[in-house]
């Protein structure tokens, strides 16, 4: 509220004048820019036209029409508990992630310098370390010599060792924990550079307007002040959370048990790289592409008031 107030006191200027003045700015994105395009637009470009042909790498393709998505939507029982499973790790992972990684940069803020150091290191340390879910491979491996399948013997909980990995009653929850705790990544240092940078003076002038208490502190004065960096950490976690992948074929095997941790990134992988049929995983990237899009537009929609 007052932070918009505030903002709202400088004319926007043309982009045509922007462009023109920061020309400099834009020659230098220009080697981003090619690489951009090189290995992600014409890639995600190529995956849509494939998706309409019988690809398998060793013949021409051949047009296909519909049929690949019609064959996803009706006849392949294991695309639709991929999407189902994706949809539930997105829902779990991106909002908790994301909130997660908000609140502990709040707090992380609130210390010193020494201290924050040391505690943004820890926090992201998972991300440092792509491999690191092998450590939760030895704590919830299913054998007696699990980390927490000992403990649980220890407190004579249970004689026989638990499946965490293979037992479809908790593999897929094994699969939400550890992704939960590797989703402190880039969004998160952003959170934490952010904070850094918020102006004092908008505090100053909220406190004198009558600001309350830390929350309203947080909602008027430190949200607008972030919408890049929300929205930023936004994009980074629903990214993540769609494209979950790794972790489960990690620690519950690929394919995992009656598929219960099988997800989009796991489909197209098998039908990509095993069975080589890049049409038919083409069309499910697509499907994957198309409702990555969509949930952005709806956090783009959410956050705008504070952009």
């Amino acid at each position: 509220m007052w932070v918009n107030k505030m903002a709202k006191t400088k004319n926007s200027k043309p982009l045509s004048k922007i462009i023109r003045e920061k020309n400099h700015c834009y020659v230098m994105l220009i080697p981003f820019l090619v690489s951009f395009i090189i290995f992600m637009v014409i890639p995600v470009f190529a995956s849509v036209v494939l998706s309409f042909t019988d690809f398998n790498l060793l013949q021409t393709p051949n047009f296909v029409g519909f049929d690949n998505y019609m064959r996803l939507l009706l006849n392949d029982d294991i695309f639709i508990i991929s999407l189902k499973n994706t949809f539930v790790f997105a829902v779990l992972i991106g909002p908790i992630g994301y909130i997660a990684s908000f609140v502990v940069a709040w707090f992380i803020n609130e210390l010193g310098p020494k201290m924050r150091s040391l505690v943004t290191l820890i926090m992201y340390a998972p991300a440092l370390v792509g491999n690191a879910y092998i450590i939760w491979s030895y704590i919830f491996a299913s054998d007696s010599r699990g980390l927490l399948n000992t403990i649980v013997k220890s407190l004579g909980i249970s004689d026989a060792p638990i499946l965490w990995t293979t037992d479809p009653k908790y593999n897929f929850t094994v699969c939400v924990i550890v992704s939960i705790w590797m989703s402190f990544g880039t969004g998160f240092l952003s959170f934490v550079a952010s904070f850094k940078t918020l102006d004092p003076s908008f505090f100053e002038a909220a406190a004198i307007d009558g600001l309350k208490n830390r929350w309203q502190e947080l909602f008027y004065v430190t949200f607008p002040q972030m919408g890049p960096q929300l929205l930023f950490g936004a994009v980074m976690s629903i990214s993540s959370a769609f494209g979950v992948g790794a972790i489960p074929a990690a620690l519950t095997g690929n394919p995992s048990t009656n598929y219960s941790t099988h997800t989009l990134l796991l489909h197209i992988s098998d039908y990509g790289t095993t069975r080589f049929e890049m049409g038919y995983a083409s069309a499910t990237a697509v499907i994957l592409f198309i409702i990555m899009v969509i949930t952005l537009k709806v956090i783009n929609k959410l956050l705008s008031k504070f952009n």
